[in-house]
């Protein structure tokens, strides 16, 4: 019997979208008995990790033809193809290809990113065993800022037509989804290079109008300096943009967000925040944190950790900085691996702290669950809940929050 093709997904919710588009791509063009690892270069440790997997996944199948792409392999090309493992390694561009699928497909196709203009509006029919589906709106990334090699994994900025957004929603309510998450390398610079400049906000809000029928619409990672003032009105408006948003952060300290080159400071930081708070009261804040970025001091690294508190952010991404070869940062004097590691911990210990505090506030609350799987699903603001009550997969049900397991809610059906 032949074994289906499995795909190996790392790092961001596009590549799980895009993993998902490549599983139809490998099916029509008949590819089985095959592994195919779609790779995250946003640290050296998720490259070591794929490195890893794709080792073991050749003992375990040893006749299975392996596949690599991603943003390692696209950075990387030569390290994945020579590793004697690996039979195929395709670029960003070329994975999104049926070509790179049949048998006669070259063995590395991974050509110039940055030359990319166009971003193909690909229809996701369904996402396997989920009720959440993620739907691509833009893909690259302008900037530069100096810790971050995915620019060159993903080249330039560039937006799907509002019109294929729209569509692509439409056949996922119409096909059972509740939910859907807009996702992108950079979403908030959407429509930069669509004609009339559309921002996100625009979007967002027709889009809202276009599908009514939508329960539920999330933003994956934003960018708090590019919120414009659409998704301000829209974000207090509109129930169903869920009060819940994740922000590239990445440091609490004016001088290490100046080296890192982001386009914010702090105080822009927590500004966005109260306002929106004050907008929407049930919103909540993740954010991306860096620990013990090039030069960053004791002092400094304490800005980053009384953020956590000034923003009040609830769901954290920490990542000990990771030096990436080629970036500027990596040629800036390192701090020391273990105080990166202990900062790192410190700063997961924060939000830990934050989150507890969150969970505590939403006993006694009712709360809309979409029922993900064997009753456990998240909530508006993406906490986790857990229904007593059996509940079918793909449901949106109200619930009454009772207590906390750990990190879950446990919830009962409200009437």
């Amino acid at each position: 019997m032949t074994e289906e093709t499995e795909i190996v997904t790392f790092g961001c919710r596009l590549n799980a979208y895009e993993s998902e588009v490549m599983r139809g791509l490998a099916r029509e063009a008949g590819l089985t008995d095959a592994v195919i690892f779609n790779t995250c270069a946003v640290t050296a440790e998720a490259e070591r990790q794929a490195r890893q997997a794709i080792r073991r996944a050749r003992r375990e199948r040893p006749n299975a033809r392996i596949l690599v792409t991603g943003c390692a392999a696209q950075t990387a090309p030569h390290k994945f193809a020579s590793m004697r493992e690996v039979d195929a390694v395709l670029g960003n561009v070329e994975k999104l290809d049926p070509a790179s699928y049949r048998a006669d497909a070259p063995r590395l196709a991974v050509n110039d990113i940055m030359s990319v203009r166009e971003t193909a509006g690909h229809l996701v029919e369904g996402f396997e065993g989920r009720a959440r589906a993620f739907v691509q709106v833009q893909q690259g990334c302008d900037h530069r800022c100096t810790f971050c090699i995915i620019p060159y994994g993903r080249g330039p900025s560039r937006s799907v037509p509002m019109g294929e957004i729209a569509n692509q929603v439409r056949r996922l309510v119409e096909t059972g989804y509740r939910e859907v998450v807009l996702t992108g390398v950079d979403i908030t610079s959407y429509g930069a290079d669509l004609p009339g400049r559309p921002t996100l906000g625009q979007m967002v809000r027709r889009l809202l109008a276009a599908v009514p029928e939508l329960p539920r619409l999330r933003l994956s990672s934003i960018d708090s300096v590019e919120v414009d003032e659409d998704l301000v009105r829209v974000i207090a408006s509109d129930e169903r943009l869920m009060p819940h948003l994740h922000l590239s952060l990445q440091a609490g300290d004016d001088m290490i967000l100046k080296r890192m080159k982001r386009r914010h400071l702090r105080a822009d930081a927590i500004a966005i925040c109260r306002r929106l708070r004050e907008l929407r009261p049930d919103i909540v804040f993740g954010a991306d944190l860096i620990a013990g970025f090039p030069t960053e001091t004791e002092e400094m690294f304490q800005r980053s950790l009384d953020l956590v508190e000034e923003c009040e952010l609830t769901w954290l991404h920490v990542f000990p900085y990771s030096a990436r070869e080629g970036t500027p940062a990596a040629r800036m004097p390192q701090v020391p691996g273990q105080v990166r590691r202990e900062r790192a911990a410190r700063l997961r210990a924060a939000g830990d702290r934050r989150a507890e505090v969150f969970r505590g506030a939403q006993i006694g609350r009712r709360v809309t669950v979409l029922v993900e799987r064997d009753g456990a699903g998240h909530s508006e603001q993406f906490a986790p809940v857990r229904i007593a009550d059996e509940v079918p997969d793909g449901a949106l049900v109200p619930a009454q929050i009772a207590g906390a397991d750990g990190t879950t809610l446990i919830g009962r059906m409200a009437a």
